[in-house]
């Protein structure tokens, strides 16, 4: 038998504090995605503050439509393989570690590459009237087909 410490005696009563996330998982609305999209709160606007983060889960091939950020749009990929592009620019691949920044009314669009998972955090503040994005159209199957000879990096 060992004997505890006078810091472990103190730690005893000390409480970790835990939040628990009490938001359940939702699913990214047809008019903003295309295919199986999946979005859990990671932080909502809630006195004063004003940045709403999300881990937004894409299933391969699944993106989010044309769309922009009245402050712009920070992601953050956590895992898989995705898809970036700005309007006029070209279909970029992402990967774990490597974080985006869109411009604020920026057209742009992100999702899964063809053959991975993606997941991403989303970042972005909110304007003085609660709106977060502005949704365009969908990005076409030829939009997102340019990226088709990028290859997927980390698949051999």
């Amino acid at each position: 038998m060992s004997e505890r410490t006078a810091a472990e005696d103190s730690r005893e009563g000390d409480a970790l504090q835990v939040t628990r996330n009490t938001i359940q998982t939702t699913t990214g609305q047809g008019e903003w995605f295309t295919g199986a999209v999946y979005i859990d709160a990671v932080a909502v606007p809630v006195q004063g503050s004003r940045l709403s983060a999300s881990s937004v889960h894409f299933t391969p091939g699944a993106r989010t439509a044309w769309h922009r950020h009245p402050n712009g749009q920070t992601i953050y990929v956590t895992e898989g393989i995705g898809r970036v592009q700005r309007s006029g620019g070209k279909v970029q691949a992402i990967r774990p570690g490597d974080r985006v920044f869109f411009e604020p009314e920026e057209d742009h669009w992100h999702g899964a590459s063809p053959t991975r998972f993606m997941t991403h955090l989303s970042l972005v503040e909110i304007d003085d009237e609660g709106k977060s994005a502005s949704w365009g159209a969908h990005v076409t199957d030829e939009e997102y087909g340019a990226s088709e000879g990028l290859g997927d990096p980390g698949d051999h």
